[in-house]
């Protein structure tokens, strides 16, 4: 996506850009730095996160009729809990959040195929392909049926992703790529973090005499 700076500009610092910090991720309304510039309806400048244990720095280009905010540098990503995850599976699936913030969404399909061949060799699940890879993490772990379902579901737009020759969905866009990485954020809380949950709930009771 190209905006071209054309015609008349002029300097402003009134805009007011409330979103979420792409490096601390807290909300908040983003304190200015320098001057912005209008130009064609549009406002671009630069922002700081207002906690002081941040102070990140964000790029925006605000629509100014619509009130809404077009972009940001560094893009927002899908927040998720990154405890116990193994770092093979968490950079995989962290540059499937990213590419999908940046609206990369079949490079996301294929980076959430990659998180699941991951927790494959995590856990030592073997096969000659990822569905028999799949089949076999089933027996490895003990998590819902309807996941080990979803892993599936998850393989095949992956595929559709990679292959032109695959088609199983009607296409690999913005919809079916923030569901299936909410639904690999269900899969890694089941395989890496219920575990943990659990055992933080267990120190809580009283000792037994």
């Amino acid at each position: 996506m190209i905006f071209k700076l054309t015609g008349l500009i002029q300097n402003s610092n009134g805009t007011r850009i409330s979103t979420r910090c792409p490096h601390c991720g807290h909300n908040g309304t983003f304190e200015s730095v320098g001057a912005d510039i209008q130009n064609n309806n549009k406002t671009f400048g630069l922002r700081r996160c207002p906690n002081g244990k941040c102070f990140g720095h964000l790029f925006f280009i605000y629509n100014n009729q619509s009130s809404e905010l077009i972009i940001t540098h560094p893009s927002d990503t899908i927040p998720f809990d990154k405890e116990n995850i193994p770092d093979k599976v968490l950079n995989a699936f962290q540059e499937a959040i990213i590419s999908h913030s940046n609206n990369c969404f079949i490079a996301s399909a294929i980076m959430i195929r990659k998180t699941l061949e991951e927790i494959c060799v995590d856990r030592g699940a073997t096969g000659k392909n990822l569905y028999a890879r799949l089949q076999d993490l089933g027996t490895k772990i003990v998590i819902p049926k309807e996941l080990i379902e979803g892993m599936q579901e998850l393989r095949l737009l992956g595929n559709d992703a990679a292959h032109i020759e695959s088609n199983t969905f009607d296409e690999v866009g913005k919809n079916e790529v923030e569901i299936s990485i909410e639904f690999t954020k269900e899969i890694l809380k089941a395989v890496y973090q219920y575990e943990s949950l659990l055992s933080k709930l267990r120190s809580l009771k009283k000792p037994t005499e």
